[in-house]
């Protein structure tokens, strides 16, 4: 979890295929209004990003069963990963992938391809609630190559933690 440009999908992609569990992009479950919004460089509201949150819920439950599975998901605010967690109807664990704004805005302009236009960065930054002390979540620093944020997840996660729950980077 964390802001566009952060590495939630490189990450999530590498956390999956480490222990073996389905990847869900979490952009791809997002509804065409949703995409048509921010690739005008429209925030989401609360009310817009309800059903693609419980779609990101939906998927990691059928996909998790038993098994676990990883999502690439913002969940911005406490509220979004609540929603998350209760939809998804198994222990969820966030990843928070911490970046500071001047290497995120560095790497967004380098990002082609994406609907996410580096001028709503600020908004993403001036709506992110970091995780609390009081949730399952696990914080990494951007700047570390992937291979040690995967280190350093796994061995918070002590691995076997994993089995049969799901995360979210």
């Amino acid at each position: 979890m964390g802001v566009s440009g952060c590495g939630k999908s490189t990450l999530g992609a590498a956390l999956a295929q480490a222990l073996g569990v389905g990847f869900i992009e979490g952009d791809a479950l997002h509804p065409p209004a949703n995409i048509a919004k921010m690739s005008a460089g429209e925030a989401l509201t609360d009310a817009d990003r309800r059903p693609w949150l419980d779609a990101v819920a939906a998927s990691l439950a059928e996909t998790a069963r038993g098994r676990g599975a990883v999502a690439a998901c913002s969940a911005l605010k406490r509220a979004y990963r609540d929603r998350i967690r209760q939809g998804a109807r198994t222990n969820v664990i966030f990843v928070y992938i911490d970046l500071d704004a001047a290497t995120l805005r560095r790497r967004l302009a380098g990002r082609r391809g994406h609907f996410m236009p580096a001028s709503m960065l600020d908004s993403q930054l001036a709506a992110l609630e970091p995780p609390g002390p009081d949730e399952d979540a696990v914080v990494v620093d951007g700047r570390l190559p992937t291979e040690q944020q995967l280190t350093l997840v796994l061995d918070r996660l002590g691995h076997p933690r994993t089995q049969g729950g799901a995360a979210c980077a």
